[in-house]
């Protein structure tokens, strides 16, 4: 196979490469993202021109939103025009190329599985941390993504019964990287725009009880869904993605929170793999090349 030109849809930017199919990256470029659908299109068309000189297989989309496999993106995201209409006939239209679309966080599982940290495994769950928590779930090699395009949505699970619609209840309220700023943001009566993780963690390092008694918070939160996703789906590896991931302490500190509810709970006995993916900034557009590849091998 020849390359795939790969595009990584974001509310701010949208980055592209074309990706060979042994997950090597060239012409790496970025624009701010379109304001509208039609500009969009264009800018893609014109890649497609700029590379003709170059064989492309087809065109491979990362995209935030559920993606159907006729190429409808469902839900809601930063990109308002791309859900509704089909994007797949659309860009095929405008190219004449074959073209594949996946969910971004189904990217980051697509990556690891294929070029990253899970390579020869075939059950896999990814945990994204950031504002919120994305996921994603392999199961026997490919994307699971379930009835309703929710699979891997780890996010919308309930923590913390006790404070359904608080706004720290859900995975994504409690265990995110921005719940840590919103502990420390209560404690300390400010705004969470005065604060940033890098600073909280800083602070925690110095001795500020607030700041400790937050990032612990939110390790212990982090191992609650990571110990129901092992014992939900069971997978041979659950990897951590996201900013926070580049800390050396994190996968460390989430085992020994992960231990001692394991310890607590008689019944559990599996200990889940836990480690960081291996791909940050690249990873949604090496995942889709790897989605396009797996996608015409069924053809």
């Amino acid at each position: 196979m020849g390359n795939i030109l790969a595009f990584d849809l974001g509310g701010t930017s949208v980055n592209y490469a074309l990706v060979n199919d042994h997950g090597n990256m060239t012409n790496k470029g970025s624009i701010a993202t379109p304001d509208h659908l039609e500009d969009l299109l264009n800018f893609i068309h014109q890649q497609v021109e700029k590379f003709q000189d170059v064989k492309i297989e087809g065109i491979a989309i990362s995209s935030p939103g559920s993606v159907s496999e006729k190429g409808i993106i469902y839900g809601g995201s930063a990109i308002p025009y791309i859900h509704g209409p089909n994007i797949k006939a659309l860009v095929k239209e405008a190219t004449g190329l074959e073209v594949e679309i996946e969910n971004d966080a189904n990217c980051v599982a697509l990556a690891e599985i294929w070029q990253g940290s899970a390579v020869g495994k075939k059950n896999v769950a990814t945990v994204v941390l950031g504002t919120g928590i994305g996921g994603a779930l392999i199961k026997d090699g490919v994307i699971h993504k379930g009835h309703h395009l929710h699979g891997g949505e780890f996010g919308y699970m309930i923590i913390d019964s006790r404070r359904i619609g608080s706004g720290m209840s859900t995975f994504s309220e409690v265990a995110s990287t921005f719940s840590i700023l919103k502990r420390v943001a209560y404690e300390k009566n400010i705004h969470v725009s005065e604060l940033t993780g890098e600073k909280i963690f800083l602070q925690a390092e110095h001795g500020d009880e607030i700041c400790k008694r937050a990032i612990e918070e939110f390790y212990q939160m982090l191992a609650i869904g990571i110990y129901n996703i092992q014992y939900i789906y069971d997978p041979e590896i659950i990897l951590i993605g996201g900013g926070i991931s580049s800390r050396d302490d994190l996968i460390e500190h989430i085992q020994k929170e992960v231990q001692k509810l394991i310890q607590q709970i008689d019944v559990a006995k599996v200990i889940p793999s836990i480690d960081r993916c291996y791909f940050r900034a690249d990873a949604n557009l090496i995942g889709v090349a790897y989605h396009f590849i797996q996608q015409q091998k069924k053809r």
